[in-house]
């Protein structure tokens, strides 16, 4: 990662650029960069995967958060693992951008629907204990998708015969005429493929697709909050002829935990002291993340309200820079039922404080 350069320097752009300048700055950079245009520069690739490799973290806001504050470092320990393994990678993410430069389609030209095509990104959930964010985990997730059937390659034809479609003509696209323009569209019949089975393939009906199901073994980062993502790549909905699978997006839930509230990298746990300790002080237990009780020193005198902290045992940092705190919130314990002696042990401690 130290040979990396500044993704803000790849890009050209100044540290506070908007989202648009970024977008702007990577589109100029993709027009003179792309392998088609530089055939004769054997660099020309690698500084197109670095310049998209940019783009895809600080066009995201919480990739970005994490890079202006950590670093790579902190993508890496976070989980995001940015980068592309191949120029086709590229054009299936950014296929958008891509389709405004070049006017669309897989590797910057018209994409013919019955060519190479991208898979579908999934995404997908999976509940973690407060626990398992803190220290990293290991978690199954399970997949049910479409895939491509094997019996017709995805072609949704038996034999891989086929008819020119009748309503566009194997054009794959329709003109509808709105006011006084007309639209073009894809073909309703054919589903833009130009194209109709002779005999739907047995197997998928003629879908071209079958159901399905898989297990994705992903590593959960040590530190990761609710709500944020992993993005696994090319974990997604396989390709169609050759196309590159879509990426997979696992999104994070943590459990509540009834001991602990997390603040960031911190943790907050109410403590109940018994109010003759808070008086005289002396020591108490307290509950960690690691379920090894560890012991807080309580002055004399202390006050509800009051915070004392452990250092070093709170959640475990994404950028991998040792713990947070655990900050201890005291709330004095009051017996409910006291005896003749201790009630009248209490009137007489009363007393001596001078209290009415």
């Amino acid at each position: 990662m130290a040979d990396k350069r500044d993704y803000y320097e790849v890009l050209g752009v100044a540290k506070d650029a908007s989202e648009p300048e970024i977008k702007k700055a990577y589109k100029k950079l993709a027009v003179q960069l792309h392998p088609d245009k530089n055939p004769d520069d054997p660099t020309a690739e690698e500084r197109f995967k670095e310049a998209s490799e940019a783009f895809e973290v600080l066009k995201d806001g919480q990739k970005r958060q994490v890079y202006d504050r950590f670093g790579h470092a902190g993508l890496q320990s976070g989980g995001f693992n940015p980068g592309f393994r191949s120029v086709e990678d590229i054009f299936g993410s950014f296929g958008d951008i891509f389709g405004d430069i070049f006017g669309g389609g897989f590797g910057g030209g018209r994409q013919r629907r019955d060519g190479p095509m991208r898979g579908a990104d999934l995404r997908v959930a999976t509940q973690l204990s407060l626990k398992d964010a803190a220290f990293g985990a290991q978690k199954e997730v399970k997949l049910q998708f479409p895939a491509p059937c094997e019996s017709c390659k995805g072609s949704g034809a038996e034999n891989g015969a086929f008819d020119t479609c009748t309503t566009c003509k194997g054009q794959g696209q329709v003109g509808i005429q709105r006011g006084m323009f007309l639209v073009s569209t894809t073909c309703p019949t054919c589903r833009g493929q130009g194209r109709s089975a002779k005999v739907a393939c047995p197997k998928c009906r003629g879908s071209g697709d079958v159901d399905i199901e898989r297990t994705v073994k992903v590593n959960i980062p040590a530190g990761i909050d609710d709500g944020q993502s992993l993005r696994l790549s090319q974990q997604g909905q396989p390709g169609r002829m050759g196309g590159p699978p879509g990426n997979l997006f696992v999104t994070v839930q943590v459990e509540p935990d009834e001991r602990f509230h997390r603040d960031g990298s911190d943790l907050v746990h109410e403590l109940r002291v018994p109010f003759t300790k808070c008086c005289l002080g002396g020591d108490v237990e307290v509950p960690t993340i690691d379920d090894q009780p560890a012991k807080l020193k309580i002055a004399p005198g202390t006050q509800a309200g009051s915070v004392l902290t452990l250092e070093g045992h709170g959640v475990t940092r994404l950028d991998g820079r040792g713990r947070g705190d655990l900050h201890c919130q005291i709330q004095i314990q009051v017996p409910t039922e006291l005896s003749a002696k201790a009630k009248q042990l209490l009137v007489d401690l009363q007393g001596s404080l001078g209290e009415k």
